[in-house]
């Protein structure tokens, strides 16, 4: 037994002696923390400088034509004749012919009133002679005394009211004549105004009445866009809201695709009266002359019923600093560095104005610092930047190389 404790007795000791030296050791660890390393942060930077912002304004808009008609006839009759003109999409001149009716009822109401007309026309000579006959007559015979002098025929002595029945005969006759006329001139469906077809409904010897629909026409000489503007982009335009107001240039850009290069030159010409009841925004009207380039070359037709979208160019706001979007961290929040100590501030903004891309700043910034525009991992208040230079990206084709390099 004896011997057994002088064999373990050296382990106790060395086991003992381990102990005592992590113990020892970990206390010591606690009473000396290590320090953590600072690090740099690297990031890319702009330039907050004031400068003077042109505001654009943004709307959208379907294409409407100016003149939109439902084309009747004024007579009844068939169908005999059809422009190629009247076709659906073709285009046709103010006054053109469209269509004709089957003008044989007309010709034969045309002869009947020149008839009516010829005998109301004999009548009225005939009472006219009489008249005359009945004067003269009158004069020969001498009627009335020699004391009271001759006696005044009466106007029945001297058929006048025969006379004048006459005459309204006549009149009435050239009434009628006029409108076989001009009922003959309606069997020709003319153009009122330059245009295109939208569609045409009616064919070849098919009967219609003045009230069948013939056809839809649209005019071409401009197209109009109504557009809508909130409150607070009106603070920004001055739109032309009497008749002598200068107009407002604006741009139409085709909404159709996103990748559209196309656009069109136009100009707002009036506003209406009120305010959108729900949306309280108020409509203005744009115009763009010959949207199909008839008479002037375009780089291609502005159509009917397209949608688009419109730039305006409103006012300027003098003194600010413009605000990338993809600068922000939080909403209305961005990263600073003061120039003085190269140090990392987190500055809350107030926008005056904001669009798609930038917001527009007036106060809580200061010229001549920094606005961090990369994202960083880490970035508290106070931490020490170093400006470096905005990596360039590779283009999209070489990233599609490398991440399919058997491609």
């Amino acid at each position: 037994m004896a011997q057994l404790i002088r064999l373990l007795l050296p382990i106790v000791v060395l086991a003992t002696g381990y102990l005592g030296y992590r113990l020892l050791s970990e206390k010591e660890e606690k009473k000396s923390p290590r320090r953590p390393i600072s690090r740099v942060i690297e990031a890319e930077a702009l330039l907050l400088q004031k400068t003077d912002y042109r505001v654009t304004l943004l709307s959208q808009g379907i294409v409407q034509p100016h003149n939109q008609t439902s084309l009747t006839p004024r007579v009844s009759g068939r169908v005999i004749k059809i422009s190629p003109n009247f076709e659906s999409g073709s285009f046709f001149n103010r006054g053109d012919v469209l269509l004709e009716l089957d003008t044989t009822d007309f010709l034969s109401a045309l002869t009947g009133a020149e008839a009516r007309l010829a005998r109301a026309e004999a009548a009225l000579a005939q009472e006219d002679i009489r008249g005359k006959q009945a004067l003269l007559d009158w004069n020969d015979l001498k009627f009335g005394t020699e004391s009271d002098g001759p006696a005044e025929p009466t106007d029945l002595v001297l058929r006048k009211p025969q006379l004048k029945e006459a005459k309204a005969n006549v009149k009435a006759a050239n009434a009628e004549l006029s409108e076989a006329k001009r009922d003959l001139e309606r069997t020709k469906v003319l153009a009122p105004y330059a245009g295109r077809v939208k569609e045409r409904m009616v064919g070849l010897g098919q009967s219609v009445s003045s009230g069948t629909t013939l056809g839809d026409i649209f005019s071409t000489d401009f197209a109009e866009v109504r557009l809508s503007l909130s409150g607070r982009e009106l603070v920004h335009v001055t739109l032309p809201n009497n008749p002598d107001d200068p107009p407002l240039p604006i741009t139409l850009v085709d909404a159709l695709t996103d990748a559209s290069n196309q656009s069109w030159e136009g100009m707002v010409v009036r506003t209406e009266g009120n305010l959108d009841e729900k949306s309280r925004k108020l409509f203005v009207i744009a115009r763009v002359n010959d949207p199909f380039g008839l008479k002037t070359e375009t780089e291609g037709p502005l159509r009917i019923g397209q949608p688009v979208r419109a730039i305006l160019d409103g006012s300027i706001i003098p003194d600010v600093f413009v605000i990338p979007r993809k600068t922000l961290r939080r909403p209305n929040e961005i990263l600073l560095i003061n120039p003085e100590d190269s140090t990392l501030k987190r500055q809350k903004i107030t926008p005056i104005w904001t669009d798609e891309e930038n917001l527009i700043v007036r106060e809580d910034l200061i010229e001549g610092w920094h606005i961090v525009t990369n994202r960083l991992d880490a970035a508290p208040n106070g931490a020490k930047v170093k400006i470096i230079e905005p990596k360039e990206q590779e283009p999209k084709a070489a990233l599609k190389e490398k991440s399919n390099p058997a491609a």
